[in-house]
């Protein structure tokens, strides 16, 4: 290994030649590559994107190779590589450009940038194992050890040795504290889990050092492999029948499996085991007598599990016939970006389809990304329909062996056609053709932990790189997108009327300010509503319901205090969900007992206020009892296949009414329904975020676009407390522009995006004094930094000051100061220069020990979506 790499600050250029030495990412927080030397066992094998077990200090560790080079001139030994861990590369080489961009604008470790794109479980690496010693038992016996010794050294007597991550890791207590509903006794009196002894024993690194040099325990390294692999199954095959005299020697279980076997040609293992229980023993009886022979093969795991039938191209309208047209005639121009933007229902998913096809008929591939994992069961069916097995899924509800399946398919090129949520665009696609982004501008593309990317940025990123196509997508286009084609940085097209040639649906504002119960209270579902959903029930029609809050009630109170039921781990109110008996916390996922007495008072009094989607499914149920209402939302669709089967349901008529979240919001096509009722349209208007307006007009715009896509002409009843709001007025007419032109005045007065660029510095620690101190250094240290930076520009540019103004806000605490226990501090970075913003953070981050530390961390966000 060697270190002089230290002064890139990201992967060095792909090359692909036959050489000596490799240049190597690790997953770790380094910016930078590793250069190791290729021991000659390995020197005609090793190829870019293939991963290789390093030496790294004194642990081994999975490393990414990215470049091959066949000298090296540096004063430090080089280290050996000391194994190769892939037959073949996971991605091509021509992907080492994105990930360094990837590395280079989000501020991101390079390994960890690649460790982020490839299937989980793919890590191997030492991990360090202590073992009690005969000195430590009898210690423990003798009772003259400290109480942390005793209690290390019980459990490791109690499970024999245990990685040293399990104790010295301060988050081992706490990390099984997203669990089902507890009881009122565990969640009050014990802790929010219910934790088990072993992971209440922690123990520091210098403690578990100083029991080792004691001769207490020892510690030994042992390497981990990969958690997930390919699946291998052993065939068996004739080798050579044996002669009759010989055959009729044999027993009459192993003349039946030799005669199967010679039947079927070729016979799995676990196939014959079907037939014989004892078919191993027989197998290696009858290959020890020469009579059979196995072969190990690669067993492919199917994600889909069904088949689906050829579909017929269906005739396109005037303007999707131009769309694809103007694309075609595009497709072998080089890099160009188009914003497709077309009404609901106006057959925007034909339009990627014969884009696709076009991609296929060059010999290309095509990527396409859709924002929710609900939604690509339906496109994928459709591709599927048109091509057959030519399509491969990526995302997070895949099993891990799936997931690695499908990505070896597409790296080896048996699989041209990807589509998949944000991850997707990762895919190692050999020679991709078109990339597609459909929903552009759903903010499910944007990553929120770790690698904190957006899937829409990087999709036109790599297909620059590629030189090819790329389509965003949308009804309701971001301002975002929508500005650079104002810009002349995008081409639009738009599609201006549905595929069936029916109208939009009508949408009526009522305004919910005007309507009380007989005790007061607001109505949840107006006169109005309730008509409308009398009438659709009546016709045989289906009504959707939308709601974007889950749960029953999300704002319970106690009666006798006042005080509202907060979750102990995070500064938020706790939500009822009256199916599930408990109060959840729906950032951190703790659950208390539904029946639990008020933690301040212990008044058993608690009072449900505030609604969701689960109160208003209840409600409906009451209001029409005969009607099939179904619910929609993270609940009752976190299953594995249950969203599938839900939207089975409503496709297949067995639901007249759907309640749910914006998980009905985008994309479904439901030709039965013709009642959209919106319940509460200014949810998404209270967030103190810049984007309000915009999230609002877009969700309610979706969510009205699912009526009328069949024969029959649809209708919106949208409830609101704003009906003058420019975003909810805008989305009643359909009109984008109408939103845009009112939005992005704001926009630009407030130098906020489109105008400007943001980077977040995230700040969190379990301490909330520790973590103050940090981010106040953290905005002193911005200042020191951004000056710094002005100096050099005016020391190089003969006197002249920095053209781009940066605003440092904050620090601040975070909108929700705490979440999971760990208190928030952010200050954003604000300027019209994205180069100045990266620069300046560089700056920052090249002392890692100030910038983050044991007790306090800081995350990154470039171009934040959230910023609560």
């Amino acid at each position: 290994m060697n270190r002089e790499n230290q002064i890139q600050p990201t992967i060095q250029t792909a090359t692909n030649d036959q050489g000596r030495y490799v240049d190597v990412a690790v997953a770790l927080p380094i910016h930078h590559t590793f250069t190791y030397e290729i021991p000659p066992h390995l020197m005609h094998r090793i190829k870019i994107g293939m991963r290789v077990l390093v030496p790294f200090g004194r642990r081994r560790i999975t490393g990414y190779v990215v470049s091959i080079k066949q000298n090296f001139n540096s004063t430090y030994k080089t280290r050996l590589i000391l194994d190769l861990l892939d037959d073949a590369p996971l991605f091509p080489a021509s992907m080492v450009d994105f990930f360094t961009w990837i590395s280079r604008y989000y501020i991101h470790p390079p390994g960890e940038v690649i460790k982020t794109a490839l299937p989980l479980g793919l890590d191997s690496h030492d991990i360090t194992v202590i073992t009690p010693t005969s000195k430590g038992i009898a210690a423990l016996e003798e009772e003259n050890l400290t109480p942390a010794e005793s209690s290390i050294l019980s459990l490791l007597i109690k499970k024999g040795s245990i990685p040293a991550k399990e104790i010295t890791n301060k988050k081992t207590k706490n990390k099984n504290h997203k669990i089902e509903p507890t009881n009122q006794k565990t969640e009050i009196a014990k802790h929010k889990t219910k934790t088990s002894a072993e992971n209440r024993v922690t123990g520091s690194h210098a403690l578990i050092k100083k029991m080792e040099e004691n001769g207490l325990v020892t510690l030994t390294s042992s390497l981990k492999k990969d958690r997930t692999r390919l699946k291998t199954e052993t065939f068996i095959s004739v080798e050579t029948l044996p002669e009759k005299d010989e055959m009729s020697s044999l027993s009459r279980k192993r003349q039946e499996m030799l005669s199967i076997i010679k039947e079927k040609g070729e016979i799995s293992l676990g196939s014959l085991r079907k037939i014989f229980p004892t078919a191993t023993k027989l197998v290696k009886y009858m290959v020890e007598a020469g009579y059979v022979k196995t072969t190990e093969k690669q067993v492919f795991r199917d994600p889909f599990g069904d088949t689906v039938d050829p579909d017929i191209p269906p005739e396109l309208t005037e303007e999707q016939a131009a769309a694809v047209q103007q694309v075609k005639d595009n497709l072998d121009s080089g890099f160009n970006r188009y914003l497709l933007s077309g009404v609901t229902g106006s057959g925007k998913t034909e339009v990627y389809l014969r884009l696709v096809t076009e991609a296929i008929n060059r010999n290309m591939g095509a990527i396409v990304l859709v924002p929710e994992i609900s939604l690509i069961s339906q496109t994928e069916r459709r591709f599927r329909a048109r091509f057959g097995n030519r399509i491969a899924v990526l995302h997070s509800a895949l099993s891990s062996g799936e997931l690695l399946d499908q990505w070896h398919s597409i790296a080896s090129g048996e699989l041209s056609i990807v589509i998949g949520a944000r991850s997707a665009i990762f895919a190692p696609v050999k020679n991709p053709g078109i990339i597609i982004v459909d929903e552009e501008h759903d903010s499910s593309y944007k990553q929120e932990n770790g690698l904190r990317y957006n899937a829409r940025d990087l999709a036109v990123v790599r297909a620059q790189q590629h030189n090819i196509s790329v389509i965003l997508g949308s009804a309701t286009p971001s301002i975002q997108s929508s500005f650079n084609t104002y810009q002349g940085k995008f081409r639009e097209i738009k599609l201006t009327k549905r595929v069936n040639r029916h109208e939009l649906p009508e949408i009526t504002l009522i305004d919910l300010k005007k309507y009380k119960d007989y005790r007061g209270r607001e109505k949840l579902v107006t006169p109005e509503l309730t008509k409308e959903i009398a009438a659709c029930l009546a016709r045989g029609e289906q009504a959707l319901i939308f709601l974007n809050r889950r749960g029953f009630a999300t704002f319970p109170v106690c009666e006798a205090c006042g005080e509202a039921i907060k979750c102990r781990f995070c500064d938020i109110t706790m939500t009822l969900h009256r199916d599930k008996d408990a109060f959840q916390c729906h950032l951190c996922g703790f659950s208390s007992s539904a029946s639990m007495s008020c933690p301040h008072c212990k008044s058993p009094k608690i009072k449900p206020l505030g609604f969701g989607t689960e109160k208003i499914e209840n409600l409906l149920k009451g209001m029409f009892p005969h009607a099939r209402v179904a619910r929609l939302d993270q609940d009752t669709g976190s299953r594995k296949g249950a969203t599938v089967q839900i939207l089975k349901k409503v496709k297949n008529h067995t639901v007249d009414i759907i309640v749910g979240t914006q998980m009905l919001a985008k994309g479904h096509d439901f030709p039965d329904i013709t009642l959209v009722g919106i319940i509460c349209a200014d949810l998404s208007l209270n967030f103190p975020d810049f984007r309000a307006g915009e999230r609002t007009f877009q969700l309610l715009a979706q969510v009205a676009g699912r009526a009328g896509r069949g024969t029959k002409k649809g209708k919106v009843i949208m409830q609101t407390y704003n009906p003058d709001h420019f975003s909810i007025e805008a989305s009643r007419k359909q009109d984008f522009l109408q939103f845009y032109n009112s939005e992005i005045p704001f926009r630009q007065a407030l130098s906020y995006p489109p105008f400007s660029r943001i980077i977040q510095l995230k700040i969190s620690g379990c301490d909330m004094e520790k973590v103050k101190k940090h981010a106040i250094a953290m905005g002193e240290m911005c200042h020191y930094f951004l000056n710094q930076l002005r100096q050099e520009y005016k020391d190089n540019n003969r006197g002249e000051n920095l053209p781009e103004l940066v605003d440092i806000l904050g620090p601040i605490e975070a909108g929700i100061p705490k979440i999971a226990m760990r208190y928030r501090w952010q200050i954003l970075l604000k300027s019209a220069s994205a180069q100045i913003l990266n620069n300046l953070v560089r700056c920052m981050i090249q002392d890692q020990k100030k910038f983050s530390t044991r007790d306090v961390s800081v995350g990154i966000d470039v171009d934040p979506y959230f910023m609560m």
